[in-house]
């Protein structure tokens, strides 16, 4: 009775993307172990694989819960880290090898600045405590020539309103926020594709037939994926500040 009083609460406040707790490690981490989860990763990685297909000798940095996703490129980069937010807690990765994570305050990144060619944000943008700030971390750590991918939950997708998956947790973002944010972080967004057109259900006959629902939901509602990818760049000429413009000195003869 009391978990229906508390929803009832948040929904008549009018901040339920906003307000409510973020999903932690180790619920996302469960999410990943069941059926519904596991099909969604692989719809996720085999989008990610199409837009980052190799990353040979890259160091590549993943924030936020990106470990079902790493491991695309972990055999081929130089180095693949996994950073999860304090607020989310620790999760180790990859489960019975070396530890290559760590957990840091997401606007105080432990790394060096210009050290990642690559950095996937997933399960991130939406639990962040102040989105502008870790995205001017996320430029900062950022080798001026990398690429930035940020998987959020779209706010018009059926994922972002189902709770018991962490794409329903946090605040969903529209594609034009997405781009408003990475503006303000001195970002360009190069492109965009969307993904998770399966219904965020248990069931597993609508689960098995999870790529026929990607393909014709990709053809017939290409807005309402449950995600959406954003790759962006550097924008390094809006970061120059611009040079103070010389003054002439003007001398005015008297008039004879």
């Amino acid at each position: 009775m009391r978990r229906k009083r508390v929803g009832r609460d948040i929904a008549a406040c009018g901040l339920c993307y906003t307000c409510g707790m973020a999903t932690d490690a180790d619920s996302t981490a469960g999410f990943y172990a069941t059926s519904r989860g596991a099909v969604a990763a692989l719809l996720l990685r085999e989008r990610l694989g199409l837009m980052w297909p190799s990353l040979r000798g890259q160091e590549v940095l993943g924030m936020g819960y990106a470990a079902p996703y790493l491991r695309l490129w972990r055999e081929d980069a130089r180095r693949c880290i996994a950073m999860t937010p304090a607020q989310l807690g620790a999760a180790r990765w990859p489960t019975g090898n070396p530890n290559l994570s760590c957990t840091a305050e997401e606007d105080a990144l432990p790394f060096p600045d210009l050290c990642f060619d690559r950095v996937l944000l997933v399960h991130g943008l939406e639990a962040a405590e102040n989105a502008r700030r870790m995205l001017r971390e996320v430029w900062r750590v950022l080798k001026d020539d990398g690429r930035l991918l940020v998987v959020a939950p779209n706010r018009r997708g059926m994922w972002a309103h189902v709770e018991s998956t962490p794409f329903g947790q946090g605040a969903p973002y529209s594609q034009s926020q997405i781009g408003r944010l990475l503006a303000g972080a001195l970002f360009r967004v190069e492109r965009r594709d969307s993904a998770l057109y399966v219904p965020p259900t248990h069931v597993r006959v609508v689960l098995r037939g999870a790529p026929l629902w990607e393909r014709v939901g990709r053809r017939v509602l290409p807005a309402l994926g449950g995600v959406t990818l954003t790759e962006a760049v550097k924008d390094v000429y809006a970061a120059v500040p611009l040079q103070a413009v010389k003054r002439r000195r003007m001398v005015l003869a008297d008039a004879a």
